[in-house]
């Protein structure tokens, strides 16, 4: 069993994941949109180039990317994507580009247990934790 992770845009999921791509070690390793899809007609006109299906790969941990049809998006709650990152420089580099226009919740920061933590929502409204243990 191996567990990967879901998520959902409203008609900006193409950018997000160029977005990941560029601020994570991840590939882009599969794309399909909504125009392209069995599900072609299930989508309206303007929704034909968002995104019904992506793939990013990040380590070991596959992304699923997806548009989902307008009037079903929620934003993301109760929940957040914990990146384990080894090296000190990476962690800021990587909460700096993930902060770009987005909401800082807890600044990256020594704790008691980390090198780094901190709290970051991007731009896309996706929760995530950077975490550099000790």
């Amino acid at each position: 069993m191996k567990p990967s992770i879901s998520l959902w845009f409203n008609g900006d999921c193409a950018a997000a994941l160029h977005f990941y791509e560029q601020c994570l070690p991840a590939k882009i390793t599969f794309t399909l949109t909504w125009g392209d899809s069995p599900m072609a007609n299930e989508a309206p006109p303007q929704w034909r180039t968002k995104i019904c299906h992506a793939t990013l790969v990040l380590a070991e941990t596959t992304f699923h990317g997806c548009d989902v049809l307008p009037g079903s998006y929620q934003p993301p709650a109760g929940f957040s994507i914990a990146l384990n990152i080894d090296d000190t420089q990476e962690a800021d580099r990587v909460f700096g580009a993930l902060s770009a226009g987005g909401q800082v919740r807890m600044a990256l920061c020594e704790t008691f247990w980390a090198r780094r933590y901190g709290v970051v929502v991007d731009r896309f409204g996706v929760p995530w934790e950077i975490n550099c243990e000790r």
